[in-house]
């Protein structure tokens, strides 16, 4: 086989498997990743559902790479936001409207805890890009005199992305909960500024 011949055969194999990422980051949005989800996918694609597996060693593999599709359209946001703090309810009135997502993503990072899980490392390292996202942008407000300085920037940020994960597990249960609103709430009252211990009263 001629080279030009594999490397034709190498960017359609690529652009088939975008093509697949893409499809299922939409389906799995709003259809959930369980059940007929990923015979939908191929059905899309044009493949038999076997043969998506062709481009991924596994269903994990597919799932986190949706995930990873997922938080890249998330970051075209945060940048067109101004910041992740400022776009944190932003992203979760989003994360409302595609559950399916939602839901892959509260299931796969708790079960991908153990080390030796397929997703471990992506996970580990995407909570710390995150973590240090949200720090890195806590810490120039404070530098700014816009935010307070009394709790460490990694500590206000690691608050963040606690609610942020928390809230979206309680609104699996409960629809009526708005994850946009609560976060808001959230920063309004973390971001105020400290208060001033009062000066002692004279008798």
């Amino acid at each position: 086989m001629s080279a030009p011949q594999t490397r034709g055969r190498y960017a359609k194999g690529v652009e088939r498997r975008e093509q697949i990422i893409q499809t299922a980051t939409d389906v799995f949005a709003t259809e959930g990743f369980e059940g007929t989800a990923l015979k939908r996918v191929a059905e899309l694609v044009g493949v038999r559902e076997a043969t998506l597996f062709h481009y991924f060693g596994s269903k994990q593999e597919l799932l986190t790479s949706v995930l990873e599709e997922r938080d890249r359209r998330t970051a075209e946001d945060v940048q067109a936001g101004g910041g992740l703090t400022e776009s944190m309810p932003s992203i979760a009135r989003r994360n409302a409207t595609q559950p399916g997502l939602t839901t892959l993503y509260a299931v796969a990072s708790a079960t991908a805890s153990a080390p030796g899980h397929a997703s471990h490392e992506f996970f580990l390292q995407r909570f710390r890009a995150v973590v240090d996202n949200a720090a890195g942008d806590i810490s120039a407000r404070q530098a700014a005199g816009t935010l307070r300085t009394d709790l460490p920037p990694a500590v206000l940020a690691r608050l963040l992305v606690a609610a942020s994960d928390g809230l979206q597990l309680q609104w699996m249960y409960d629809k009526t909960i708005d994850m946009a609103q609560d976060l808001e709430s959230l920063v309004l009252a973390l971001f105020a500024p400290a208060v001033a211990p009062a000066a002692p009263t004279s008798k």
